[in-house]
């Protein structure tokens, strides 16, 4: 996280020539600089990738900006545009502003604030960095790593946390997994975590990758983190889920009611709106229990949810929930929601704000998944008709008390008179959220109460899929030509993967300080190649640097990751 500064450090002196820095530093005692110097080239670069994370206002209602007040725990650093302008002293308040095209700076005892371009760049290189008022979590927010306020076009700036990505995780894992589901679970929950922020994705600015909200994973920085959902990070550190070469989308829920749902049934394609969407593979419907067959029928989906089976989540207050509405406060929550969900493009026909419903007939299940979960259904009314799709907008579609459904797990009973008229609805269901992928309580279950690892339990709910380092490529060019990997082994088993299409001789790799080459001996049968390294492995952190072979020739590449492999087929060794 300290590396930052570095980096920052490092890159001013590529930007800037010599006699401009004098020129705009002239706060900053040449001793100083050229001690930020001699450190900028004698530390380490950051040890994981570093991403941009958006920090939002309080209670997240804007990600704009058009002032803001600083400080540091330890001194401060500032630059422009990577260009160092100040150092401040530890709790010292800086106040931003933008406006004009330019960043206002006001610090105690200037008169004048100082006027720059920006972007800027804030450092704590010795402690943490906040913003005053800003909390999260009910403390204030303190965060590692670098701010960067970035220039709208509207006049507004963006506040950017540049933090590399194991600490980034340990503000996330805490605040999406309570630390007491134990540190199986926590690991469990860190891997998909570190999937979710190292997924190429369509980004909502350009100017940062991913926000602390539930838009994206909840982050709440430092000054939340638990020693041990740290330990669960570490632990597990640079390790990903993959399946076929590519990072799993790594969904994950509060609760499954005891049967995850496959990815097809309950999101629709982000670009097409075509639902049921695409399937994944690894994101298949599965009971916890062996042997439970699909609920895709009334009959199988009543009994299972109007019942309290075994399962790994029974632990969560949504594992089996109720709810009941009159006919006409059913009809009078429809008028509004109707409405509402009617431009998601999952309603047919559309409902448009002051249309008025007859009165009800039925809710009538048309399609269900195998864990149960709506795909389609109906309202009937005495003469209309509406089709309803999708998961979220069923739980959004029938509120009670203006609360959405906890799931689309839900069986519906009808009520009627004795004259044949709908007089109530009664909702049995189970689980909370989507229910695709992990159950965050049933991970907390099978790590805390039925002791198995988090490997087991990340493979229970992503089918098929391998726990390794990132993929990764190396190759000629100069970019390319060597990649760094870092990697947290429980124990000393691992293997190279490598897809060497381009039919390479050898591979390099210095694995913890010892360097090593491998002959791949290719030919036009074995494309593949796995190198055991499991002997040059040690029990902890691990680091290993890949290189590409130069004399190899240039219009060449090997794509490779470090797969961690269990010892036998029973017995996993992590």
């Amino acid at each position: 996280m300290k590396k930052l500064l570095y980096l920052i450090t490092i890159l001013s002196f590529i930007y800037v020539s010599e006699p401009s820095v004098a020129q705009v530093i002239p706060q900053i005692p040449a001793s100083t600089l050229q001690a930020a110097r001699e450190a900028a080239v004698t530390q380490n670069m950051p040890s994981s990738e570093v991403i941009r994370v958006g920090i939002g206002t309080q209670n997240f209602g804007t990600y704009q900006y058009k002032n803001i007040t600083v400080f540091g725990t330890s001194d401060i650093q500032l630059y422009d545009n990577r260009v160092p302008i100040g150092i401040y002293e530890p709790n010292q308040e800086i106040k931003i502003s933008y406006s004009n095209g330019m960043f206002n700076i006001y610090a105690a005892g200037n008169i004048f604030p100082e006027k720059v371009e920006g972007p800027l760049q804030i450092t704590c290189n010795s402690g943490l960095l906040g913003v005053t008022g800003l909390k999260r979590a009910g403390k204030q927010a303190l965060y590692h790593g670098a701010f960067e306020l970035t220039p709208n076009s509207n006049g507004t700036f963006n506040l950017v946390n540049m933090i590399e990505v194991e600490d980034y995780l340990k503000g996330v894992v805490p605040n999406e997994m309570p630390v007491h589901f134990g540190l199986e679970a926590l690991k469990a929950q860190s891997v998909a975590a570190r999937n979710y922020v190292l997924s190429p994705r369509v980004k909502s600015s350009p100017n940062y990758d991913v926000v602390d909200s539930v838009a994206s994973q909840v982050y709440f920085g430092a000054n939340t983190e638990k020693e041990l959902s740290n330990k669960a990070v570490e632990e597990t550190e640079g390790i990903v889920a993959i399946y076929n070469w590519d990072l799993i989308l790594a969904q994950y829920s509060s609760t499954a009611g005891g049967y995850t749902e496959s990815f097809a049934n309950a999101f629709s394609d982000p670009k097409t709106k075509e639902f049921p969407s695409e399937d994944k593979p690894y994101l298949q419907a599965r009971p916890d229990i062996i042997g439970q067959t699909p609920l895709n029928n009334e009959e199988a989906a009543s009994e299972y949810y109007k019942s309290k089976p075994d399962a790994y989540d029974i632990r969560s207050p949504y594992f089996r929930w109720e709810r009941e509405w009159s006919a006409d406060e059913l009809k009078n929550a429809l008028e509004t929601t109707l409405a509402a969900q009617s431009a998601t493009g999952f309603v047919h026909p559309a409902f448009t704000k002051g249309d008025k419903l007859d009165d009800l007939v039925e809710l009538k299940v048309v399609r269900r998944g195998d864990s149960g979960k709506i795909i389609e259904m109906e309202i009937v009314t005495r003469s209309q008709k509406y089709k309803i799709f999708k998961e979220l907008v069923v739980r959004r579609l029938l509120t009670k008390d203006g609360k959405a459904l906890p799931s689309a797990n839900v069986v519906f009973d009808n009520n009627y008179d004795e004259d044949g008229n709908l007089t109530s609805i009664h909702a049995y269901g189970g689980g909370f959220g989507h229910g695709v992928g992990m159950s965050q309580y049933g991970a907390g279950f099978m790590g805390s109460e039925m002791h198995i690892p988090y490997d087991k339990i990340l493979q229970h709910y992503y089918t098929g899929i391998t726990l390794s380092t990132k993929p990764s490529i190396i190759s000629s060019n100069s970019d390319q030509q060597s990649v760094t990997q870092h990697f947290y082994a429980k124990d000393k088993y691992a293997k190279i993967i490598i897809d060497n299409k381009f039919m390479v001789s050898k591979l390099i790799a210095n694995i913890n300080g010892k360097e090593y080459t491998f002959e791949l001996n290719p030919n036009i049968l074995k494309r593949n190649a796995e190198i055991d390294i499991s002997k040059y492995i040690k029990k902890g952190k691990n680091t290993v640097i890949f290189y590409y072979p130069m004399d190899e020739g240039d219009k060449k590449a090997l794509r490779l990751y470090v797969e961690l492999v269990k010892k036998s087929d029973n017995d996993y060794i992590w």
